[in-house]
């Protein structure tokens, strides 16, 4: 007898906390690592260092500090998928850990090969000793994901030590106020900016398999300065003539007219540790 096939999780828009949040998308990673590498691991490599889609590289960027200063540095890569920021980083003699929420992305991490830590584990609660890293740094990973971006970047302070660095990336805020299309029907605002509504897509219990939680420009700014951190600098790639690939809503039509992603260099304030909790404004 053939088994029923599973049903599409159905789309909506409510809250979802940080445990079920956090639940969701392990589940979700675990279940898509598979996908995600095939489908974008050409464009990713094996050892480049890419800041989202536009193909923004390290290499070019050096948001966190010229290249050949990297030799020695204590890395902490949070959302590290396959880990190749971190098999760039280890390039160039630095010497990364790798952290990320689902075992199968990490399991990628091994099959391309390694010659740095691994650790499964959740960014709001970070392993590590206080002090323990030089650098960190996220591309598109955690941050997008969790319902406290606070929780996380507390936990990045704490394992920071003094005038350390953390520079992430995440999808531009601007993207939730348009559809997640790379053709023309993306170019039009379809819902509110200021809408911060957490998108979930949930089963037929209504239990969550994938959470994505939407923060303004504004809110990301005021998250970092609360969670003891000093905002260096704002980064909006634009998007280069060399890139002709789509990747979900991304694509040159696009990013031709709106960002698709905003990078945020931050240095580890030292006027001491952030209140246990901050305000946020409209």
């Amino acid at each position: 007898m053939q088994e029923p096939e599973a049903s599409e999780p159905e789309a909506t828009r409510r809250t979802a906390g940080v445990s079920e949040s956090s639940r969701a998308n392990r589940g979700w990673w675990d279940r898509n690592a598979d996908e995600y590498q095939t489908e974008h691991g050409t464009f990713l490599g094996d050892d480049r260092f890419v800041w989202g889609p536009e193909g923004l590289d390290e290499v070019e960027a050096e948001l966190l500090g010229p290249p050949e200063e990297l030799k020695g540095r204590d890395v902490l890569e949070i959302g590290a998928g396959a880990a190749q920021c971190s098999r760039w980083l280890a390039a160039q003699g630095a010497r990364p850990v790798a952290l990320d929420i689902s075992h199968r992305q990490l399991q990628h991490a091994l099959r391309i090969g390694k010659t740095f830590p691994l650790v499964c584990a959740d960014a709001g609660a970070l392993p590590f000793a206080d002090g323990s890293f030089d650098l960190a740094c996220s591309a598109y990973g955690a941050l997008p994901f969790v319902a406290d971006p606070r929780l996380v970047l507390r936990e990045v302070r704490r394992v920071l030590r003094p005038g350390g660095r953390l520079v992430f990336s995440v999808t531009h805020p601007i993207r939730w106020a348009f559809p997640d299309e790379p053709g023309p029907e993306g170019l039009s605002v379809s819902g509110s900016y200021f809408d911060r509504t957490p998108y979930v897509e949930q089963d037929e219990e209504g239990r969550a398999v994938y959470v994505e939680h939407h923060r303004t420009l504004g809110d990301r700014v005021r998250d970092v300065v609360a969670s003891g951190f000093r905002l260096v600098d704002l980064v909006e790639p634009e998007w280069p003539a060399w890139n002709t690939s789509e990747w979900g809503g991304w694509s040159p039509l696009r990013g031709n007219l709106i960002p698709g992603t905003a990078i945020f260099v931050c240095e580890r304030s030292e006027a001491g540790a952030p209140p246990a909790e901050g305000r946020v404004r409209g």
